[in-house]
């Protein structure tokens, strides 16, 4: 999937459409922050965690902490 960069007026249109009006002056802010977000989970959707069992399989405090393991 191709992505190209999100640009203020873009911003502005889906804020208005999610009921999020912007002020002028945070559009381009808004733009470039979607597009940061964008590239960051992009690099994550390229990550492989193979065998890796999904989060509801963790169950926090079972783990051993013993120095000799």
């Amino acid at each position: 999937m191709s992505f190209t960069d999100l640009t203020p007026p873009e911003a502005a249109r889906w804020a208005a459409r999610s009921g999020l009006p912007l002020v002028r002056d945070r559009h381009a802010g808004v733009a470039a922050t979607a597009d940061h977000i964008h590239s960051v989970v992009s690099v994550l959707r390229e990550l492989d965690f193979g065998d890796t069992p999904p989060s509801a399989a963790y169950h926090a405090g079972w783990e051993q902490h013993d120095a000799a393991a």
